[in-house]
């Protein structure tokens, strides 16, 4: 993302959806995040009061969904799709959103690649891409024998 603190990546964000919504002028990677936006309404009035998404926090351990994080991973997932990296991906999702809109598709997606990082972290290494393709995998299964990445393995 090219920031180096949390501060920076939200006023990125902020920077990013007030640009859109004046008509001016977006960078590529402003354009990916005023689509991510666009995306998730629920999100917008945050952005839109910069200085309190600078200094909200976001507990899991109480409920709550870190809205930069979650838009971090849909575009995460959508260079992954984009460049098809790690190979698979690309056709992953391309099975996924023939029966799931492609929003949901990649929140399902979110859910794999959320494990792969969460594993390693635990294990001190880089993600398992093996093990992140077959969640993948799994969770394009149509029908009732999909698993979800948390059921899957």
């Amino acid at each position: 993302m090219y920031a180096n603190n949390r501060e920076q990546l939200r006023r990125m964000y902020c920077e990013a959806w007030r640009k859109c919504r004046a008509g001016e002028s977006l960078q590529p990677l402003e354009r990916q995040i005023a689509r991510v936006v666009q995306d998730h309404p629920e999100y917008q009035s945050m952005l839109e009061a910069p200085e309190a998404a600078m200094a909200a926090e976001f507990f899991p351990e109480q409920g709550a969904v870190n809205p930069f994080l979650h838009m971090g991973m849909h575009l995460a997932i959508r260079d992954q799709v984009a460049t098809d990296r790690p190979p698979g991906v690309r056709a992953a999702f391309e099975r996924l959103a023939s029966r799931l809109d492609p929003l949901e598709a990649e929140h399902v997606m979110m859910e794999c690649l959320g494990q792969a990082l969460w594993e390693a972290q635990r294990r001190g290494g880089a993600p398992d891409e093996v093990a992140y393709l077959e969640c993948l995998r799994q969770a394009a299964l149509p029908g009732p024998s999909g698993k979800s990445c948390r059921s899957a393995g």
